[in-house]
Order: C-alpha cells, then structure tokens, then sequence
C-alpha cells in the first residue's frame, strides 16, 4: 500500500524505502530526536501503543509491506524504566536479544525484535505481526530528562510488518512457479531475428495431433517458420501391409491419411478435420 499524500508527492518514480539499520539510525531517528529534517519525510509520528498492529498500515504516509513510524514510550510504571507495550486488544512481547548498532566503530543505537500477542498476559495468543523498535544508544539520557512523568522516550523509531504464515507461503511459491511455466510468445516482422512461438515437441503421435486442435489450425503446425519440423504417425501400408513409423514433413501431410487408430482429413485450408 502506497499512499498518495502530499508529504511524499514529491518523491521520484519509482522510489523505493529500503533503509539499513545504520541509516535509520544515522539519518531518520537521530534527525528525529534533534528536530532536524529527515532525508525524505515519510515517516509520520504516531504513538503506537495507542493503535492494533493492523490499525497502523492506515496511519502511514508510505509503505506497501512493511510501515514505519516515531513513536514515543511511555512507562510502563511511574519510577521504572521498563516500556508500557499495551494496546487496545493486545500487547507487544519482546523476542530474541538486542542488537547493538554501529556506525563505523562507533556505537550509535540498538535494535530490539517484538511481536504481538492478542489478549493480556500471560494467556494473550500470538500473532504474525512483527515489530523492530530501534532506539538511539545515549537514550537513558532522555530517561533523566523526564524523570518524574510517564514519559520513556521522546522518540524511538518502529518498523511493522506482518510475518506470511506457511500456507501462505506455499501458495505464493505454486504462483511463481506458474508464472515461470508459462511460455511466452515473441512476435517480429524481421525474418532474420530467431522468432520464439509456443513450443511444441518435435515428434508426436496422431493422438497428440488431435489433443494439440483446439489449440488451433493445423495450417499453423504447418507453417514452415513454427518451431515444428515433423510429427511420426503410426502408418499401416495398405499395399505392402508392412506396419511402420513414417516421418512426414509436416508440409507434405496428404488431404487423407491413415493410420491404425483411424483416418483423419485435412481440408484445402489446413485445418485438422475430425477422424473420418
């Protein structure tokens, strides 16, 4: 989901947000935190907290699978210094460890990994939404600075996405695979360029001729630029009564040809008849 706001109205074709840990850091939430204007202002503030995981992508000013905001933290008690992660139907849980951030070999911020549980602890059920809150490194002293309030953090930043489940997964994995399996056809006026057309196999039987019909006229197979040569058809010599497998070019297939599983025609226009 790409909204069209006035904020990123101005952004160029094709802009895509793919931040690293570092820039995010560096250029979004350091700017953020000393009021200083972002690279580019897609990053709208929102507390959080105060919204369901699937109640924010409506909130973001750009994002189509994953949304970002600054947002403020509030204590979770009034002289503690762990978060309030509470929302409106659930909560956010922490997982894994912290990972430090660096900018060369400086330590400039940490990243911390959450994901969301619907209900209240400890029997909340979890979710596939996930979060990654990134906060500057010298934070505690924005802890100072409010000591006495409910307020944490003036800002920390949040990126949001939701996790595929596996049947989703599988199924997105079965459409790309059609998507491949599909052949293309190519198209060109120019003789000398290589035309790619739908392929067939080079060799078939009767059978497969009639199950290749409605894919149209056979005066099509026959053209001779197509990317068949000939087709073998089970042949049963009337005169000699010798049974073998003739090659025919697929030019010089008679008006009336026949083989052991019957007779079929080919009109003065090239199209298969049905079994005589």
């Amino acid at each position: 989901m790409e909204r069209n706001t006035s904020s990123n109205s101005d952004l160029p074709p094709g802009f895509r947000f793919h931040p690293t840990d570092e820039e995010l850091i560096m250029f979004y939430l350091k700017n953020q935190a000393k009021s200083k204007p972002c690279p580019v202002s897609i990053i709208p503030e929102v507390d959080i907290y105060k919204f369901d995981p699937w109640q924010l992508p409506d909130k973001a000013e750009f994002g189509e699978n994953e949304w970002y905001f600054f947002s403020p933290r509030d204590r979770k008690y009034p002289n503690g210094v762990r978060p309030n992660r509470a929302t409106v139907s659930g909560y956010w849980k922490a997982t894994g460890t912290d990972k430090a951030i660096h900018s060369g070999s400086k330590y400039v911020g940490v990243k911390k990994a959450l994901v969301f549980y619907n209900g209240r602890p400890p029997k909340g059920v979890k979710t596939n939404w996930i979060m990654h809150e990134y906060r500057l490194s010298d934070s505690h002293k924005q802890i100072k600075k409010h000591n006495g309030s409910m307020r944490l953090d003036d800002w920390v930043l949040c990126r949001i996405y939701k996790k595929k489940n596996s049947a989703e997964k599988i199924l997105d994995h079965k459409v790309e695979e059609s998507n491949t399996q599909i052949d293309r056809v190519g198209y060109s006026n120019d003789d000398s360029e290589s035309q790619e057309l739908l392929k067939f196999p080079k060799t078939g039987s009767y059978s497969r001729l009639l199950e290749l019909d409605y894919m149209g006229p056979v005066s099509h197979l026959l053209n001779e630029n197509t990317y068949i040569s000939s087709f073998d058809f089970p042949n049963t010599i009337a005169n000699t009564g010798i049974e073998d497998v003739e090659k025919l070019q697929l030019g010089d297939i008679p008006y009336n040809y026949s083989t052991e599983s019957g007779n079929f025609q080919v009109n003065q226009n090239g199209i298969l008849m049905n079994p005589m």
